[in-house]
């Protein structure tokens, strides 16, 4: 059995896998969870180098019983769960008028309804521990736009959902937040831009320079800053923060 577990979902590239690997150094075991298990073996390669055992389960979390089976699982191989950090979900960014209602189910069945059932199905676990979660959404649950209508709803969904959690969560000894990016340059974002680039006469340079400017922010983010964010969030550091939803996005937000 081991001390100091967290699970890491999403953990098979962008910010699911510089999260689990920047989560090594912390916690002696890591169970990394994604639909790619080549990449999650990749994952678990530098994970394992950072100096924490690895366990790696492949399985798609839109799928009902895919959460009981993450933490029957974890629990069999490490017996306890410390901190649980839903990362997964991409959700495609297409106009209101546009969405289809098998996208919508898609977007809400992984991103919203997954990292809900993980948390219920762990919440035994988090609870004997004085846990920690944290629910990845974004900054666009702060500004919905009728292009990516279905990301910043579900993104907001997300944030009340993590809020209602936290509420939970004070009673049973259980941290709970949120964490909204803004514009990361990941993997996903770069074939965005190589998809999108053609379609409006320009260049994949003119297309990722383009964005910082009308943004108003100076450069990309990076998946290695949000990870330093969420090892922070679930660090004896940070205990007494609960219920928050932390922005990381190079001021992107005017708002105050």
């Amino acid at each position: 059995m081991s001390t100091n577990v967290a699970i890491v979902t999403g953990a098979s590239q962008g910010i699911g896998r510089s999260t689990a690997i920047r989560l090594a150094r912390d916690f002696p075991s890591i169970v990394l969870v994604a639909r790619n298990r080549e990449k999650l073996e990749e994952t678990a390669v530098e994970v394992k180098h950072a100096g924490a055992d690895a366990l790696v389960i492949d399985l798609d979390l839109s799928v009902p019983d895919a959460a009981r089976n993450v933490v029957d699982q974890t629990l069999a191989r490490f017996g306890r769960i410390d901190a649980l950090l839903n990362i997964a979900g991409a959700v495609p960014q297409i106009d209101v008028l546009d969405m289809t209602d098998e996208q919508w189910d898609s977007g809400l069945a992984l991103k919203l309804h997954g990292a809900r059932r993980l948390t219920v199905a762990a919440w035994p676990s988090l609870k004997a521990s004085s846990g920690s979660v944290v629910f990845m959404s974004g900054n666009s649950a702060l500004f919905p736009k009728a292009p990516y209508a279905a990301v910043g709803t579900i993104n907001a969904a997300i944030v009340a959902l993590a809020k209602a959690f936290s509420d939970r969560g004070i009673a049973d000894g259980v941290q709970v937040n949120s964490v909204l990016p803004g514009a990361v340059m990941t993997g996903r974002r770069q074939s965005y831009l190589e998809h999108w680039a053609p379609l409006h006469n320009m260049t994949v340079e003119e297309a990722t320079a383009k964005f910082p400017v009308e943004a108003g922010i100076s450069r990309y983010g990076t998946p290695e800053e949000i990870a330093e964010l969420m090892a922070f969030i679930v660090s004896p550091a940070a205990r007494w923060m609960t219920g928050s939803a932390l922005r990381m996005d190079g001021g992107e937000v005017k708002s105050v």
